[in-house]
């Protein structure tokens, strides 16, 4: 039978479309971490390049300062574009974590500049930018998840049901939860 035809169903399509969903997802959530990560950096690195034209501060001092002004930009971005469906109760929490978790990426992002510069020796305006633009790349992966994974959690009824196990509480005898209407199919 060719692919368009209807034959019997052996049950394999439905994960796959499962992953599928689950992937897409996750391609638009990176994308949209991306977009508000992208202006983070730049963000990060006019900051960092602005403060040591104008300020005598010691290379890792300005970058740690240019990191924590794309902190604060990257929250509002990431509350209020890349993660807006997600969990808004526990604003406390969701703020404590993601400080957690921006001052662990801090640390990668300015451990690298500093093992570049006091290390190394690499200290020219170039090579700080090169190390603090790699050290953003390392940190971002950081980042990325655990912003999703701690942070900015989905909502219990975000993921899609796994094949053949029953999904909520009507599959369950119960009744269908008031709100906003779910876009999952329905088999």
């Amino acid at each position: 039978m060719g692919r368009g035809s209807s034959g019997p169903s052996t049950g394999a399509p439905a994960p796959r479309g499962s992953m599928r969903q689950r992937l897409d997802r996750l391609v638009r959530e990176a994308v949209k971490f991306g977009a508000v990560g992208g202006a983070g950096l730049l963000v990060n690195l006019l900051v960092f390049n602005l403060v040591r034209q104008v300020t005598d501060l010691q290379v890792v001092r300005a970058s740690v300062i240019a990191t924590v002004v794309a902190i604060v930009f990257n929250y509002v971005g990431f509350r209020y574009f890349t993660y807006r469906d997600r969990e808004k109760s526990g604003r406390t929490k969701e703020m404590s974590l993601f400080l957690l978790f921006s001052a662990v990426g801090l640390v990668i992002e300015n451990g690298l500049l500093y093992t570049a510069t006091y290390g190394f020796g690499w200290d020219s305006p170039l090579q700080s930018n090169i190390f603090k633009f790699l050290g953003i790349g390392v940190a971002t992966l950081f980042r990325f998840w655990s912003y999703r994974t701690w942070v900015f959690r989905a909502l219990p009824g975000a993921a899609a049901p796994v094949a053949g196990a029953p999904a909520g509480p009507v599959a369950q005898g119960g009744h269908e939860p008031a709100g906003p209407p779910s876009h999952q199919r329905v088999p």
